[in-house]
């Protein structure tokens, strides 16, 4: 009976340091890429694109990715699925060569669980500012825009997904706070 504490708080340490362990295997990733940018912020250079036919590069963040067009935006198997290739632009949306809202979505976890199955090409998103410039590529065209408005709305909140507009605009779509579905980060650019 005198080793079951001892036994007790041996069990207890070794659960402690298991749940530390998991904690940085889990984290170290949104870790590593917060320091990154912090310490090496992209110079605003011009990036070459992943692809020129349909792809999106961020300079600010580093962003570079290709889009995956006319993804179903309500269909989660379609979704996650194009989500694995690319940042997707939903089904309905506008063109870069059209007048209207282009509305492109991607993941913003970056922790090793979902960091190997899915791009989480927007984790950085939120570092935008106003008029930092996006640009998309379509078609061997790039199409220039600045963001003009950030903002949080709540993730059940699809009014955003195509305003109406007379303009050519560009909304940027990621979970928010990164590697949860609380809400939804939203970075919206006009085109110039």
């Amino acid at each position: 009976m005198k080793k079951l504490p001892q036994i007790l708080i041996g069990f207890g340490s070794l659960l402690i340091i298991a749940s530390l362990l998991l904690f940085l295997y889990i984290f170290a990733p949104v870790a590593k890429v917060e320091l990154n940018y912090a310490l090496n912020k992209p110079k605003n250079l011009e990036i070459k694109p992943i692809d020129k036919e349909f792809g999106i590069v961020i300079p600010k963040i580093g962003a570079n990715a290709k889009i995956i067009a006319n993804v179903d935006p309500y269909n989660a198997n379609t979704y996650q699925n194009a989500l694995t290739k690319g940042v997707a632009q939903a089904r309905g949306t506008a063109m870069p060569s059209e007048i209207g809202n282009m509305f492109l979505f991607s993941h913003s976890s970056v922790n090793i669980i979902d960091a190997s199955r899915y791009n989480s090409v927007f984790y950085l998103l939120s570092k935008l500012e106003k008029d930092d410039e996006i640009d998309v590529y379509f078609k061997q065209k790039k199409y220039k825009y600045k963001v003009s408005e950030i903002k949080l709305v709540d993730a059940k909140d699809v009014s955003y997904l195509n305003p109406r507009t007379k303009n050519k605009q560009l909304t940027l779509m990621t979970c928010w706070p990164a590697g949860t579905t609380y809400k939804r980060l939203l970075v919206i650019a006009r085109g110039i």
